[in-house]
């Protein structure tokens, strides 16, 4: 275990990203584990007193040398050619002395580790020539053999046999190692590929709704949709810029997530769309992306929530703030803008006069247009305020939302 964490430290350089430091130690792990194969190849050949052992001398002598230098360069790209080269001939090219492919114990069979090593380190298309090389090498080496015939002096059948047993058991040992480090890499880097596709997901579901979402996948047109009835709240923060003078600028922002955030929870409570927050107001509706015939009346609850959450909530009532609500129902258009950031958006009538009935609201009061009244009149209580002057729009009659009409009447009797 200690050799195997000194040999990552070889040719390691602090600014390496985590993968090229994996591959630079996968590929000195392996040249240091044929450094022996090749010794062993060496003297069995040379106890024979075959020139052929001559050929992993020198291959072992190459690529010690390049380990030593990679040691210094730390050029990973350079080590890795150095190795296949010196693979791809260094037993590939012993087969011609010792007669071929079967005289050669299937010596030849180590050069596969040239393109696998491209392979595993390197891109497919690498890969692809390395192994037109190894194939005409291999089969133009094993093909002179036949021809050329063993160069005396000549080994034992025995020991041939024995060669293409280890050759083909060792040899086919490492290329399995190598194998299954790429299986493991491609395996690793398809779930890290879909942690990535989930975070994705999961930030374009934060910023988009999920029906919105989906169809922003499956389609390049822009995304609007019309639809006849929805309604749309606005709740803004009652003197919230002279308040946060005051204070430093992560506290501003920590109130206001603290805030924000317990609306997001109600919205998501009641099934409804928040759509943006524009400094300290807050925007949500209903009946969009997905109609529903409550929509008036899930904004008239949280909407209704959200006051008495400024009133009860520990943390929030602490902030002593006042809220000012709007709410108006009618037609919207909506839809996707943006392509960087997106933003799913209302616009129409409905959402400027929406925002009309907040701004020109009270505090601590839910104020309506006509529109909204009229669908929460029958299950409401609503408090007349009369007409007001809204630029834009002239006069407009609005009310208060006070609450559900059952809860008030409840009330009522007790007193």
């Amino acid at each position: 275990m200690q050799l195997v964490e000194r040999l990552k430290v070889i040719g390691a350089d602090p600014e390496d990203d985590e993968d090229l430091r994996a591959r630079k130690a996968l590929l000195v792990l392996i040249s240091v584990l044929i450094l022996p194969v090749a010794g062993l190849w060496a003297t069995l050949y040379l106890s024979f007193a075959s020139p052929v052992g001559w050929a992993p001398v020198a291959y072992f002598g190459v690529l010690a040398g390049a380990i030593v230098v990679f040691s210094r360069t730390r050029n990973f790209l350079w080590l890795l050619r150095v190795g296949q080269i010196s693979i791809l001939f260094a037993p590939t090219l012993s087969m011609i002395p010792l007669g071929g492919f079967l005289g050669a114990g299937g010596v030849g069979l180590w050069a596969i580790l040239a393109p696998l090593g491209s392979l595993v380190f390197e891109r497919v298309e690498s890969a692809v020539r390395w192994y037109v090389a190894f194939a005409v090498v291999f089969l133009g080496s094993g093909i002179a053999g036949e021809l050329v015939g063993p160069v005396s002096p000549q080994v034992p059948r025995w020991f041939t046999t024995t060669m293409l047993g280890l050759n083909i058991t060792v040899g086919g040992a490492i290329v399995f190692t190598l194998l299954a480090v790429f299986a493991t890499e491609r395996r690793a880097a398809l779930d890290a590929l879909r942690i990535e596709q989930a975070k994705a997901e999961e930030l374009l579901l934060n910023i988009l709704p999920k029906s919105i979402a989906e169809r922003l996948k499956a389609q390049t047109r822009p995304i609007a949709d019309h639809f006849g009835s929805a309604s749309i709240l606005f709740a803004d923060v009652v003197d919230f810029t002279p308040w946060s003078e005051q204070l430093q600028p992560e506290e501003v922002v920590g109130h206001l997530d603290l805030l924000f955030s317990h609306f997001d929870g109600l919205a998501e409570e009641y099934g409804l769309e928040k759509i943006k927050t524009i400094g300290d107001a807050y925007m949500v509706a209903a009946g969009v992306p997905t109609p529903r015939p409550d929509h008036a009346r899930a904004l008239a609850l949280v909407g209704l929530d959200m006051l008495a959450a400024m009133r009860e909530h520990e943390e929030l009532a602490a902030l002593e703030l006042e809220l000012r609500i709007g709410i108006n129902s009618g037609p919207v258009v909506a839809g996707v803008i943006g392509r960087k950031r997106f933003l799913y958006d209302l616009w129409g009538d409905a959402v400027n006069t929406a925002s009309r009935m907040e701004s020109h609201g009270a505090p601590g009061r839910i104020q309506i247009t006509r529109a909204t009244y009229e669908l929460l009149a029958d299950e409401f209580v609503c408090e007349p305020r009369g007409t007001i002057v809204v630029k834009g729009k002239g006069e407009i009659e609005v009310w208060y939302l006070v609450g559900p009409a059952m809860v008030n009447a409840i009330s009522g009797s007790n007193h």
